[in-house]
């Protein structure tokens, strides 16, 4: 089992920059890619949105609306991933959570950090 815990959501405002964090603890062995993706508040049956991934090697993948905004890295040796997001807008609010891969195909997820931007 993998448990991941998100940190560093919180309110900002609309122009503003956060950084959040995923800490991936347990049997970690065979993690490959991580990711974030995001869910608007109140809205628990809507899917997921990717925002960016990552892979072992480092290798990054973004959505279209996040480039250039946000920016995805990882520390393996800590088995921590970040998120560090610039230029925040009002509809960058949503619940951000943690997803790792493991072995290719092994789904975990964490719980999810709140972020607000307030207009």
């Amino acid at each position: 089992q993998v448990q991941l815990v998100e940190s560093g959501g919180g309110l900002v405002q609309a122009g503003g920059s956060l950084r959040i964090s995923c800490a991936a603890s347990g049997n970690t062995f065979g993690i490959t890619t991580m990711g974030w993706y995001r869910q608007a508040p109140g809205t628990p049956g809507s899917q997921r949105e990717l925002v960016a991934t990552i892979t072992s090697a480092g290798t990054t993948n973004y959505a279209d609306s996040m480039k250039g905004r946000f920016t995805i890295s990882r520390d393996n040796a800590k088995n921590t991933m970040y998120l560090q997001m610039n230029s925040l807008k009002p509809e960058d609010t949503a619940i951000y959570f943690c997803n790792v891969v493991k072995y290719g195909s092994i789904n975990y997820w964490g719980k999810g950090t709140l972020v607000t931007v307030s207009s």
